[in-house]
Parts: C-alpha cells; structure tokens; sequence
C-alpha cells in the first residue's frame, strides 16, 4: 500500500511541474516554515505580501483545503499527518512545494 501512495505522489508531482501554466512564475521571496508542520501552523511569506489563496492536495491529487490568507499564517489543526501538495496562488504567480505534516 505504501508503494501505492509513493507512486500517486510521484504522478501529481510530475503532473504538477509538468503543466505549462499562464503565470510569470514563481512568487518571488516565497517562503514556507517549518515544513515539517509539527504545531498545526505554517508561515507562507513572500516579498509583496498579497493576499494569497492556497490549495492542499492529498497524494491523490484530491483538493482537500481551498481558503485565502491576508497575512502570513495558514492554519492546518485539521489535516493528518502526511505528505501534501500546497499550491499558492498571489497576483498572477504561483508556488507548488511538498508539505510535510507530522
């Protein structure tokens, strides 16, 4: 069953780079910590600091968390622990990075 979810989590990785998105790439100053999340939150800060609207992927690739943050801090108390696709979206850039909850 592991080698499953490592072989889903490989294809919505590839899937993910793969896509020839519309954007200007990746949001500038991007950073995400701790990554591994072991408190419930992460700080999701970049160099403008717009608003953000961010997306949580399972290692299906299933859309499990949809919202929009103002500041920095994204709260994520109702996930599991697990592997996670975090897609961010600010103006017209965006960001996918691996998320690592324990």
């Amino acid at each position: 069953m592991k080698k499953l979810y490592f072989v889903f989590f490989l294809l919505l990785t590839s899937l993910s780079f793969g896509q020839d998105n519309k954007s200007n790439g990746d949001i500038e100053g991007f950073e995400l910590y701790p990554n591994p999340v072991t408190n419930g939150k992460v700080y999701i800060t970049t160099k403008e600091n717009a608003p953000k609207k961010i997306l949580v992927f399972d290692v299906f690739g299933t859309q499990i968390v949809e919202t929009t943050i103002l500041g920095k801090e994204l709260s994520l108390y109702d996930l599991s622990a697990g592997v996670y696709m975090l897609r961010v979206f600010e103006k017209d850039k965006v960001a996918t990075r691996k998320l690592i909850i324990k």
